[in-house]
């Protein structure tokens, strides 16, 4: 399956307030795709039109070139994964049970095929979470439960990936570790879309960059272009200085 979302005029009213208005882009390969803003600015919201949980949505929003809102839901869910912020689960649920649920869209029956265990176990192996496999998830620290809920996504065998801040509560080493993974899952034929607050990850890692702010597209470019002092500026209110390292990387500094 060709990866192909397409937003036309997408916008959100909530409670008499504009939350997103006039949000137009295409995502038609596979790449990673950085969403980015300020607190506000509308990028879950965004997140949660693309998985199609927002049917109230104005314009539209096709994958496709079938409205999300339209899709079966168990077809979308195999072609379309989504990690939220966060995922409360109150009932005693080892690890492996959790990323087993990723296979929900793709069963047929009542009992689970080898064909679903290999999935949990890839995924689990991709996520360096195979040593919590019988834990308790509600044991688990905020990045733990993090690597645990990609897991399950994985596990579900999307050819689009959503996450929103999957980094908010890595260390620095699994911070790194993930996007060195969505970037060679890219390279396999998946389109992630990853919502973040670190500039630098989102200039040093993804493809493309979509900015918003107030609700409105600030910026959809390569993040070199549109990571621009000016645009941050703009967009967050702060000074940034942007270099290049020794290993050709783009660095940004904020405040002067």
């Amino acid at each position: 399956m060709n990866c192909d979302f397409q937003l036309r005029d997408v916008g959100l009213c909530l409670g008499g307030s504009t939350i997103l208005s006039g949000i137009t882009f295409r995502l038609t390969k596979p790449e990673l795709v950085a969403l980015l803003g300020p607190n506000g600015a509308g990028k879950s919201t965004l997140m949660s039109i693309l998985a199609g949980l927002r049917p109230a949505h104005e314009g539209s929003c096709l994958l496709q070139g079938t409205e999300v809102r339209r899709w079966d839901r168990a077809r979308f869910a195999r072609q379309v994964s989504f990690v939220p912020q966060a995922v409360r689960i109150d009932f005693p649920f080892t690890c492996e049970q959790v990323v087993l649920m990723g296979r929900t869209p793709h069963c047929a029956g009542m009992f689970e095929t080898s064909a679903d265990w290999d999935e949990v176990r890839r995924a689990m192996a991709l996520t360096d979470t195979e040593l919590f496999r019988h834990r308790d998830f509600r044991t688990l620290s905020g990045g733990e439960k993090q690597r645990i809920l990609l897991a399950s996504a994985l596990a579900q065998s999307p050819h689009v990936l959503l996450l929103d801040e999957p980094a908010a509560f890595l260390d620095l080493k699994h911070q790194l570790t993930l996007y060195e993974l969505l970037r060679a899952l890219c390279r396999q034929g998946m389109l992630i879309v990853t919502v973040t607050h670190d500039l630098n990850l989102a200039a040093g890692y993804c493809d493309r960059a979509i900015l918003l702010h107030n609700g409105r597209l600030a910026a959809d470019d390569v993040p070199n272009v549109a990571l621009s002092e000016r645009t941050i500026a703009e967009v967050y209110g702060v000074q940034a200085d942007i270099r290049q390292t020794s290993a050709g990387k783009t660095w940004i500094t904020y405040g002067g």
